[in-house]
């Protein structure tokens, strides 16, 4: 297999650093911090007008035809800068919904406008009683005349409050944990009986609660018009994570390279901090971490569209030495830096939130190796 970059790939990852060192260096981070702004409507048309939310889309829906290792290129960049954006919640998982369960009308319709910046979307699927099972739906969706009644809750929806649409799973028929009977619809914001309670995530960006209370619908809204939306649901939840490995190692990166420019100019007892070889050594460990977990996130990328049960191993062992090894990079930053590692003076502490955030979101370390072991004895048993 060749992995070389395309030109097109370089061009990409040189037009999003090019972006992120000009828009999101530390001063730029500290004076949006220090002003109360967040993502602004105007990055998200300048997104739009880079291509960038058309990236991952076929060219017959308005996209640029690209796939998971283009946007992990793009999520990788905004990882180095801490970048606050809808881009995980409106094109790789919402997005990612509607054209691995939208019919053909629904992706002609949708697509184009989120490639264009014109409509952001959110996705709900996870329950507070499923704890990562993505078979356990309590949501119900009725049907109601020609249209759907959708009653349940939905727990840490990333950036809800500011998108058009929610894409929201229910179940239709069968158990709480059937694989079969669970669909997606498409639910507005503002829609009658729907609540929404927002609260700040760990290192920027929004995540909220729903609750859905007889929240009525069109027949037209069911994604695909299916009631076995579950391997969208699964091949989404998977892009999801694969793009959240890609924002990790960005992170990485990033403390990696602050915290040797920090030892190699602090001073103590007049020589470097650099000078104490222990250092050097945990230096270079964050060092082999940041390469495996480049590696590992490359590799989920290129499988998101194999067969299910190798895209999640792929996607499951990537999440899983990532976590372990971003959390590890972020500690050891922080511990370098000394005390200023948990000051506001400096980011550090803002990565290691942000960090703690990738590793709960889709399931930590433990969760990922368990599934990881269940899908491998699946294999050898087949």
């Amino acid at each position: 297999m060749d992995l070389t970059p395309t030109e097109e790939m370089r061009m990409l990852r040189e037009s999003a650093e090019r972006f992120v060192r000009d828009q999101y260096n530390p001063d730029a981070r500290r004076k949006r911090a220090e002003a109360g702004e967040g993502f602004s409507p105007a990055t998200w048309k300048e997104f739009a007008d880079l291509g960038w939310l058309a990236v991952p889309f076929p060219e017959e829906f308005g996209g640029l035809g690209g796939g998971a290792v283009e946007t992990g290129i793009l999520m990788e960049a905004f990882g180095q800068g801490l970048v606050d954006s809808p881009y995980l919640a409106t094109v790789v998982l919402g997005g990612g919904a509607v054209l691995a369960a939208g019919s053909q009308e629904q992706k002609a319709e949708l697509l184009p406008k989120v490639a264009a910046g014109e409509l952001r979307l959110a996705f709900a699927h996870s329950e507070r009683q499923a704890r990562n099972d993505l078979q356990d739906v309590a949501t119900r969706a009725a049907r109601d005349g020609d249209g759907w009644v959708i009653d349940g809750a939905k727990t840490a929806v990333l950036d809800a409050a500011g998108a058009d649409i929610i894409i929201v799973s229910a179940r239709i028929s069968g158990g709480q944990k059937d694989a079969a009977g669970i669909g997606l619809f498409l639910v507005p914001r503002d829609a009658a009986g729907l609540t929404l309670r927002n609260d700040l995530r760990l290192g920027g960006g929004s995540v909220s609660q729903l609750t859905l209370s007889g929240v009525r619908v069109g027949a037209g809204a069911l994604l695909g018009g299916s009631d076995n939306a579950l391997p969208a649901i699964e091949k989404t939840c998977d892009a999801g994570a694969a793009a959240l490995c890609a924002e990790a190692v960005g992170m990485m990166q990033t403390l990696v390279e602050t915290t040797a420019a920090y030892i190699k100019t602090r001073e103590q007892f007049g020589r470097p901090l650099a000078a104490n070889q222990a250092l050097r050594h945990r230096m270079s460990d964050m060092a082999v971490a940041l390469e495996e977990a480049r590696s590992l996130a490359l590799r989920a990328a290129l499988f998101i569209e194999d067969e299910p049960a190798a895209r999640g191993r792929a996607v499951a062992g990537a999440k899983a030495k990532i976590g372990r090894g971003a959390r590890f990079v972020a500690e050891q930053a922080v511990q370098l830096h000394g005390g200023m590692g948990v000051t506001e003076e400096l980011e550090i502490g803002s990565f290691l939130k942000r960090v703690v955030f990738f590793d709960a979101m889709f399931g930590g370390p433990d969760v990922q190796l368990r599934r990881h072991a269940a899908l491998s004895a699946a294999s050898r048993a087949a």
